[in-house]
């Protein structure tokens, strides 16, 4: 082979290419036409590779240029190509409707737990609270020994409690922030503790492993229950405004006397339902009188200090303000529910 049909053959070469690749409708007409001009086993770029090779030494470095301008100019009108076919719709989407309006954006809002959150700890801090944070990973002693449970109590059980190694747990509660205030800083104290907590628990309609919890503590000298009920009826009027509270006596290894606290069921307006079990009430903190043995764990004197502390469930709030009948909705975080509840 000749110089000059060394050139022509490169022209001709580079011509069909690019009319291929330009005329190609397709992805795969694209890779077809790529694969014919420039495949690494049988492609024409190949065949013109070799007649490079063949030709006389002295002609190959003119040859040489020419071959590399062609493979760039042919490289680029693929690539090309193959950029255009990409934002071009495809042919077999016959549901493509290009003339239909643009997906609206999502609208973002608060999630209705945090919510809930932010408005008790707002009532609370109109009445002196302030807000305590302790860590999510605990010791055995924190958790339970500090807030008097017996070594034989079931919460602390593999079946009730997350352990990550022999002492160590994701707290059951938010109590044992409660000690590490009542360690760090003398009465009087008047705390709001809101965190996660985790346990082993069936993931039902009212049941969550992880679920928000706050925690409320007060002690100070001359603290009684009736300041215990006076303070929790008070939140209860101001959060759930005419509806009906009663408390029940209970048990709870850090207060004595200990009660439960009820409000009409904000679903079923007291005639029952499956989230009240049928009761017309449905349960949303447990309280009581500080046990002297917890304030004498944390360094406080009992004899001179009383208090009262409560627990609640904010998630379980929600649903009552927000008439969700099913708490896993709380936690699917699916958008198209969180924008009803969104504000």
């Amino acid at each position: 082979m000749t110089l000059e049909q060394f050139h022509s053959d490169a022209e001709r070469f580079r011509a069909g290419a690019i009319a291929a690749f330009e005329s190609a409708s397709t992805a795969d007409e694209l890779e077809h036409a790529r694969i014919q001009f420039l495949g690494d086993r049988s492609g024409q770029l190949r065949d013109l590779q070799q007649a490079l090779g063949a030709l006389p030494k002295e002609h190959k470095p003119t040859a040489g240029r020419a071959f590399n301008d062609v493979k760039r100019a042919v490289t680029a009108a693929h690539e090309a190509r193959a950029s255009t076919l990409s934002r071009l719709p495809s042919r077999g989407d016959a549901t493509l409707d290009r003339t239909m309006p643009a997906r609206r954006p999502w609208r973002g809002s608060t999630h209705p737990v945090t919510r809930v959150i932010d408005e008790i700890a707002d009532i609370f801090r109109e009445l002196g609270f302030t807000i305590a944070l302790g860590p999510q990973v605990e010791t055995e002693w924190y958790n339970f020994g500090a807030l008097n449970f017996p070594p034989d109590h079931p919460a602390m059980d593999m079946h009730d409690t997350l352990y990550v190694r022999d002492d160590v747990l994701l707290r059951t509660h938010t109590s044992p922030v409660q000690i590490r205030t009542l360690q760090r800083f003398p009465p009087p104290i008047r705390i709001l503790a809101p965190g996660d907590v985790f346990r082993r628990d069936f993931f039902d309609a009212s049941h969550a492993p992880m679920f928000a919890q706050i925690e409320g503590l007060c002690v100070d000298e001359g603290i009684s229950f009736v300041d215990l009920k006076a303070m929790l009826s008070n939140f209860a009027r101001r959060f759930f405004g005419a509806a009906r509270t009663r408390f029940r006596p209970s048990y709870f290894p850090f207060t004595e006397p200990s009660a439960e606290m009820d409000v009409e069921c904000q679903l079923c307006r007291g005639a029952g339902c499956s989230v009240c079990k049928g009761t017309g009430w449905t349960e949303i903190l447990g309280a009581g009188m500080v046990h002297p043995s917890v304030l004498d764990a944390a360094g406080v004197d009992p004899e001179r200090y009383t208090g009262w502390a409560f627990g609640m469930g904010p998630a379980r709030i929600a649903m009552q303000r927000y008439d969700i009948p099913d708490i896993r909705l709380l936690y699917d975080s699916d958008i198209r529910f969180l924008e009803q509840v969104a504000e």
